[in-house]
C-alpha cells in the first residue's frame, strides 16, 4: 500500500498544528493529495509526495516536542475532516508491509 503526504521543496512536512500535538495527514493516491490541496489554501505550496519509512523518521522530529499522530483521509474528504487516526506504530507496521502479510494465506 502506497501512501502520501504533503512536502515543501525545502523538505518541510505539512501537519496540522492542534493544541497538544500535532496531525499529520496522508493520502491514499496521489490524485486525492491534489484534490485536496486544491481545496485547502494552506497546502498550496506543498506537493504530494510518497509516505516511506524515511518521511516517518522526519516527521518524528517535528519541533516542540508535541505527539504526532497521522491522519489517513477518507476518500473524497476535501477538508480532511474525516478519516482514520493511526499512531507511530500503526503507521512502522502499514510501511513495512505487516498489513499485507498479515492478509496472505499459505
Amino acid at each position: 500500500m502506497s501512501l502520501y503526504g504533503m512536502q515543501r521543496a525545502n523538505g518541510d512536512r505539512f501537519a496540522i498544528k492542534e493544541p497538544l500535538r500535532f496531525r499529520v495527514p496522508l493520502f491514499s493516491s496521489m490524485r486525492e493529495a491534489v484534490d485536496v490541496r486544491a481545496f485547502n489554501v494552506e497546502m498550496l505550496v506543498f506537493s504530494p509526495t510518497i509516505f516511506d519509512e524515511h518521511a516517518l523518521k522526519q516527521v518524528g522530529q517535528l519541533e516542540d516536542d508535541r505527539p504526532v499522530y497521522f491522519w489517513l483521509v477518507e476518500k473524497a474528504s476535501r477538508n480532511m475532516r474525516r478519516g482514520i487516526a493511526l499512531q507511530h506504530e500503526d503507521m512502522t507496521l502499514i510501511l513495512s508491509g505487516a498489513d499485507a502479510a498479515a492478509g496472505t494465506k499459505d
